[in-house]
């Protein structure tokens, strides 16, 4: 069909091209050299914006996402007494995590004999089964919004920082 696909330009190519010369790309300047492409948020070599607003708040170091959890295997727990009551805490003592505080998941990789009751912020679906079938349970944790840690964190400080009564 006639018109369906247009011919690319060719440039450089002489005067009798039409984009011969310059090749579209107008006189000089930056624009016109090769590898003239500016970084993201320049802005002409004037102070950009996000380094004039001001910083609020917590941010994690690049990108202000949560850290990943910290992953504990089923297999892992053979280690506990019978009837026991594992914890991010518990887990910590054990030396199965490295930090107690953070987000803990539990993964189906290994096999469990002993009825335990985990209790972790996520499990997938083969951890659940498994500790099911042995008689054990998963209760899932609730992880405080940034916000209200972030505040409880900072109670803890103001009465250092305020000083003596006077």
């Amino acid at each position: 069909m006639r018109g369906a696909r247009k011919r690319r330009k060719r440039l450089g190519r002489g005067p009798g091209s039409g984009h011969g010369k310059t090749a579209t790309r107008g006189q000089k300047g930056q624009r016109a050299r090769t590898g003239s492409r500016k970084r993201p948020g320049f802005e002409g070599g004037r102070t950009p914006l996000i380094r004039l607003l001001p910083k609020r708040g917590f941010r994690r170091k690049a990108t202000g996402q949560q850290p990943p959890p910290q992953i504990v295997n089923v297999g892992r727990l053979e280690q506990c007494a019978e009837g026991e009551r594992v914890t991010p805490e518990r887990l910590e003592a054990m030396g199965l995590i490295r930090n107690g505080r953070g987000r803990v998941k539990l993964l189906g990789e290994g096999t469990l004999s002993k009825r335990l009751t985990i209790a972790v912020h996520a499990a997938s679906g083969s951890a659940k089964t498994k500790v099911t079938q042995v008689g054990g349970a998963v209760e899932l944790l609730r992880r405080l919004p940034a916000s209200e840690t972030a505040a409880t964190s900072h109670q803890g400080q103001a009465g250092k920082a305020q000083g003596p009564d006077r």
